[in-house]
C-alpha cells in the first residue's frame, strides 16, 4: 500500500481497546489516529486515561493523543470497537448511520441476521451481507463482529473438520482470567481454584459456531445444524483459553483423515497473505501434554490455533485439545485481521 488507512479505536482504554493499540502499532496498512472513550476520559492524554495493563510502555505517539468522546464527530471512516457490551449497541449503531465502517469485538450485533460473524479462514464469503445491511437498516456505513473469544478457538478446531459430515459437539473449557478484564476476577476467587462457569458464555458458543460454519443463502446466512453442548469455566492462567472437544460425525472418518484436515486447513487470509494472518491458522501439535497456555498460546503472535491429543472418544467419536490466545485471535487481533480481509477484497473503498 502506498497510504495508510486511518482507523480509530473505540473503548481505547479498556483491555480490548489496549489490545488493539499494541495490534496496531506499526501496522502496515492501518494508521491509528484517533481514541474514543468515555466520558470520564475524553479530554485527557492516553497515558493518564488509560491504565495500561499489557506488557511493555504505551507507544510514545499514542501515549500523547488526546482521548475524545464515543461520537462520530472527527472520527476516521475505520473504527474497531472494544467497546463493553452494555454500551456498545447503542454507540456502534450510530457510528454505522454515520458512514463509519465498525469492526466490532462486542456482542451486541453478533447474531444480527444481517451483520458478518466474521472468522477470516471460515465464512469469508459472509461479508457479502454487507449491501443488504447497509440498505435494510440505512445505515450509510455499517458493522462486522468477531464472535467471543471461545467461540473463535471452537470454531477453528471444528472448521477443518466439517468436510466429514459434523454432527455433534460437546465442549468444556478452561478460561483465561485476562478474558474477563481489569480487575476481573477477584485473587480469593480464582487462584488455587476453578470458578465452575463463565456467565453468558454457553450460550455465545452453542449458537455462534452454528452461524460461522452457516452457509450463506438467499442473502442469509443459514446455520450449520450441528448440535453443541458447551460448558464454560474460568482457571487461573493469564492468556489462553483451553478446550476439551468431542465431536461426532454422520459417519467416523479414520483418525489419519482428521490429521491431515487439520496440517492443510487454510483460507482467505493466507491465499491473500494478509499482515495479521498465521502461515498456517491451526497447527497440530504431535508432543505429548500440549497444547499449553504457558508454551503455545503466544504462537505467531497470538493468531494460530494449537491442537493435540487426538484420540478415540468413548461416547462420541473421537476427543481432542485445542488452544488459542483469547485477547489476540479471541479479540483485538481478530477484529484487526477481518478489517484487512475487507479491504483486500474490497469492502472498504
Amino acid at each position: 500500500m502506498t497510504k495508510q488507512i486511518e482507523v480509530g479505536v473505540l473503548g481505547a482504554t479498556g483491555m480490548v481497546g489496549q489490545q488493539f493499540v499494541r495490534e496496531l502499532e506499526g501496522h502496515p496498512w492501518f494508521r491509528l489516529t484517533w481514541l474514543g472513550a468515555s466520558e470520564r476520559s475524553a479530554g485527557k492524554r492516553y497515558d493518564a486515561a488509560a491504565p495500561w495493563r499489557l506488557p511493555g510502555p504505551i507507544p510514545d505517539e499514542i501515549a500523547r493523543r488526546t482521548v475524545e468522546a464515543s461520537t462520530p464527530d472527527g472520527a476516521p471512516q475505520l473504527v474497531f470497537s472494544g467497546l463493553d457490551a452494555a454500551v456498545a449497541g447503542e454507540i456502534e449503531g450510530a457510528f454505522a448511520e454515520s458512514g463509519r465502517t465498525v469492526v466490532s469485538n462486542a456482542r451486541n450485533f453478533r447474531m444480527d441476521d444481517l451483520v458478518p460473524l466474521l472468522v477470516p479462514e471460515i465464512n469469508a464469503d459472509h461479508l457479502a451481507l454487507l449491501p443488504a445491511q447497509r440498505q435494510a437498516k440505512g445505515w450509510r456505513g455499517g458493522i462486522v463482529t468477531n464472535p467471543n473469544c471461545s467461540t473463535v478457538v471452537l470454531t477453528m478446531g471444528l472448521a477443518p473438520l466439517v468436510e466429514f459430515g459434523l454432527r455433534a459437539v460437546i465442549v468444556t473449557t478452561a478460561q483465561a482470567v485476562s478474558g474477563a478484564g481489569y480487575p476481573g476476577v477477584a485473587s480469593l476467587d480464582i487462584v488455587g481454584n476453578v470458578v465452575p462457569e463463565v456467565p453468558g458464555e454457553e450460550q455465545k458458543m452453542e449458537t455462534e459456531t452454528k452461524k460461522i460454519l452457516g452457509r450463506l443463502r438467499d442473502g442469509r446466512v443459514e446455520p450449520h445444524g450441528v448440535a453443541i453442548s458447551a460448558a464454560t469455566t474460568r482457571v487461573p492462567v493469564i492468556n489462553g483459553h483451553t478446550e476439551m472437544i468431542s465431536v461426532k460425525f454422520d459417519e467416523a472418518p479414520p483418525e489419519a483423515d482428521l490429521l491431515a484436515a487439520f496440517t492443510r486447513f487454510a483460507g482467505r487470509p493466507q491465499e491473500a497473505k494478509l499482515p495479521s494472518a498465521p502461515p498456517r491458522p491451526v497447527i497440530y501439535l504431535d508432543a505429548a501434554l500440549r497444547p499449553q497456555p504457558r508454551l503455545d498460546a503466544d504462537r505467531d503472535g497470538g493468531m494460530t490455533v494449537s491442537i493435540g491429543r487426538l484420540r478415540p472418544c468413548g461416547v462420541l467419536d473421537y476427543k481432542f485439545v485445542a488452544l488459542g490466545h483469547n485477547t489476540v485471535r479471541g479479540a483485538a487481533g481478530a477484529a484487526v485481521l477481518n478489517a484487512e480481509l475487507m479491504h483486500a477484497d474490497g469492502f472498504l473503498d
